[in-house]
């Protein structure tokens, strides 16, 4: 009688443990199917841009990289539109799949909004915004932020994110670039009464942007900044136009990437006025 107990006992533990063992499979499984892309920005860019000269007295790796991506006219870029996806780690060690949206007021102010989603079905949405310079994060599971804190590390995601139009490094006259050696330059952007800086690492041998290095506060309750970087982990042509297609962004304490974006569809200059303001899809 006992040794029938303990048989039914051992029956019961192993189909829990089988019933486990698959809800974690399906669990993960959900998580290695990508999300279809988020519907095209209803308005396609201009034909053709705006374009100024390439501006003398650039630092020599600067200099490289423009003339390989634009040559001797850089476009005017007032607005932009950078729709993908992405890997990215909301909490936890676990990357999961994600479809993104981010909106540009070129250098000005800027939209987020990105699914997370399991079986390709959205289960978090992430809406942050930086718009007349103030910030708000709302993130499921690690909830809303904004402050001036948050407001200092946004102006710096904005930036971070115009690597996908450089144009605007060059023909917005806030901006400047300043030597540091043959690979290495800092670009100098604005924040509202001072400014903002990064360290811009160039490949030596294709002369392309490879990693940027700046200070960053990681939430309005961050004690001090964390050194933040982003690599431009692939470059190719988008519309014809050389571009960094796949980024990512690492705090340097967690030494690994917290996101990867691959970047699969490029509007500028289109109007985006009320879509920046808004929120969602």
């Amino acid at each position: 009688m006992v040794l029938m107990r303990a048989r039914k006992a051992m029956t019961v533990i192993a189909w829990a443990a089988g019933a486990l063992v698959l809800v974690l499979f399906v669990g993960w499984l959900g998580f290695q199917i990508e999300p279809s892309p988020f519907p095209d920005y209803p308005q396609t860019q201009p034909a053709s841009l705006e374009t100024v000269a390439l501006p003398a007295g650039l630092p020599a790796p600067v200099e490289r990289f423009y003339r390989t991506v634009y040559g001797d006219r850089i476009p005017v870029v007032t607005s932009a539109v950078l729709t993908g996806r992405a890997r990215v780690r909301p909490a936890g060690p676990l990357y999961l799949p994600a479809r993104y949206r981010f909106t540009h007021v070129a250098g000005q102010d800027y939209r987020h909004y990105i699914e997370v989603c399991w079986f390709g079905i959205p289960i978090l949405r992430i809406n942050e915004r930086y718009v007349d310079g103030e910030s708000l994060a709302e993130i499921p599971i690690i909830g809303t932020d904004s402050g001036p804190k948050m407001e200092w590390s946004a102006n710096q995601g904005m930036w971070a994110e115009t690597w996908q139009f450089p144009a605007l490094f060059l023909t917005d006259p806030r901006v400047r670039w300043e030597p540091l050696d043959a690979e290495t330059a800092l670009l100098v952007v604005p924040f509202k009464d001072t400014e903002q800086s990064f360290v811009v690492r160039f490949d030596p041998a294709s002369g392309l942007p490879t990693w940027t290095e700046t200070m960053r506060y990681k939430g309005s309750a961050s004690a001090e900044k964390t050194m933040w970087l982003t690599h431009a982990d692939a470059w190719a042509e988008l519309d014809g136009v050389l571009t960094n297609t796949v980024g990512s962004a690492t705090w340097i304490d967690d030494g690994q990437p917290w996101a990867t974006f691959r970047l699969e569809d490029l509007r500028l200059n289109v109007d985006v006025n009320k879509y920046v303001r808004g929120r969602g899809i």
